[in-house]
């Protein structure tokens, strides 16, 4: 295992005195036994950025030659955080150590904290997680706690706000027919907005018709995306309660704990948040002070499976259900497919985005898709999905 009082000291000259006891947060207690994975040490010899016209991937390889990938999400953004920042704490350390070296990355560059920084260690995590289950042969939900369920319904999402209420509307009662969905979720508000809509009345004209379009059967989510002041969402909460709307995401800026709170306080819906957060400490304050009534965190923004669980672990403490925010599909969303796969309060539709058909790409498989408003889980070994190698040959390795 990897010593980590050993790397501290390393990374910032310190000498511990002999004889003291690190006092590490249950939240950062191990809870999976990823040294079962393999008798011997699993090496990592590389961490490589690929790209494929506008598609990356990080490749982690072992030093016995397994291999493991994940196509990212937006890292273009992040590359030389990724290149010059994380991945050097990775390399030469042994695999099974992930839950330590996920920490050991934070505490050498924790200046750098938020969603820049977690996203590519998200990135290689998965990557490695991915590595780690073909060596193991089983998928990364038996490595996170055990697959108990392989099939998870999912809540369509992806709505807009370049569009009439009239088309946004049409475009989920579309979908759940396509789909069988049970489940949609509109966005709401302006963004960010100080209690603008897109255009006078767009949100109420758009949640009251989509009630009667899509009937009392289909659960229907809001998101504001931080649109409102406390006082302002109050009043489209209580709007969204006489709709028997399920969950009120994200109704306050998402940095305003206070004015969030003062909402969900005064509402009987739930409230839902998370999905910008990338502190596992602001998380459990959240939770100890009831911000918010649903957890969010994003598997990239927070920094991948290991702290998703940790979330999902410290929910369960408290009684409370956790639905990951996600704006992914194909090759890319199979990571969430993976942690529901394995997570016991995982909320009853995970989040996953529909706008009509997807389009079926040729360079991976299997295609997740939606039938009768579920996706099964992919249950090949790590990620679940295998690239054709003809594609990956044209890749180009980035460099910061």
């Amino acid at each position: 295992m990897t010593d980590r009082r050993a790397f501290l000291g390393a990374v910032a000259g310190t000498v511990f005195a002999a004889g003291e006891r690190r006092v590490i947060p249950d939240y950062e207690q191990p809870m999976f036994d990823l040294h079962k994975v393999s008798g011997a040490p699993v090496k990592i010899r590389s961490i490589e950025l690929l790209r494929v016209g506008s598609n990356y991937f990080v490749r982690v390889e072992s030093a016995d030659g397994a291999a493991g990938i994940c196509r990212t999400k937006q890292v273009e953004d992040y590359v030389a955080i990724l290149l010059r920042r994380v991945a050097p704490v990775f390399l030469g350390k042994d695999a099974r150590d992930l839950e330590t070296l996920v920490d050991d990355v934070y505490i050498a560059n924790y200046k750098m904290a938020g969603q820049a920084f977690w996203a590519p260690v998200a990135y290689v995590e998965q990557a490695i997680f991915d590595l780690l289950g073909k060596v193991a042969r089983k998928p990364v939900g038996a490595l996170i706690g055990g697959v108990i369920r392989k099939e998870i319904p999912v809540y369509l999402s992806g709505s807009i706000r370049e569009t009439t209420a009239e088309q946004e509307v049409e475009v989920y009662t579309d979908g759940v027919a396509r789909t069988g969905a049970r489940a949609v979720k509109f966005k709401i508000g302006g963004r960010m907005s100080r209690n603008l809509d897109v255009y006078p009345g767009r949100t109420e004209t758009m949640m009251r018709l989509a009630r009667k379009r899509l009937g009392d059967g289909v659960v229907i989510n809001a998101d504001a995306n931080g649109s409102y002041n406390a006082e302002k969402a109050i009043e489209v909460g209580r709007m969204l309660e006489s709709l028997n709307c399920n969950f009120f995401e994200e109704p306050c800026p998402w940095e305003e704990l206070g004015e969030t709170k003062k909402a969900a306080d005064a509402l009987r819906i739930p409230v839902a948040g998370g999905e910008q957060d990338a502190s596992l400490w602001r998380f459990k304050w959240m939770m100890d002070t009831r911000v918010v009534d649903i957890v969010q965190p994003d598997l990239n923004y927070n920094g991948g499976f290991i702290r998703a669980c940790r979330v999902a672990k410290m929910a369960r403490a408290h009684g409370m259900e956790i639905i990951p925010h996600n704006t992914q599909t194909g090759a890319s969303g199979v990571n969430i497919l993976q942690f529901a796969s394995a997570t016991p309060n995982i909320g009853g539709f995970m989040e996953y985005p529909f706008r009509g058909a997807e389009k079926r790409e040729s360079w991976y498989s299997p295609h997740p898709e939606i039938r009768e408003g579920k996706i099964r889980v992919p249950e090949g070994p790590g990620l679940g999905i295998e690239f054709d190698p003809a594609y990956l040959k044209k890749a180009v390795r980035v460099t910061a």
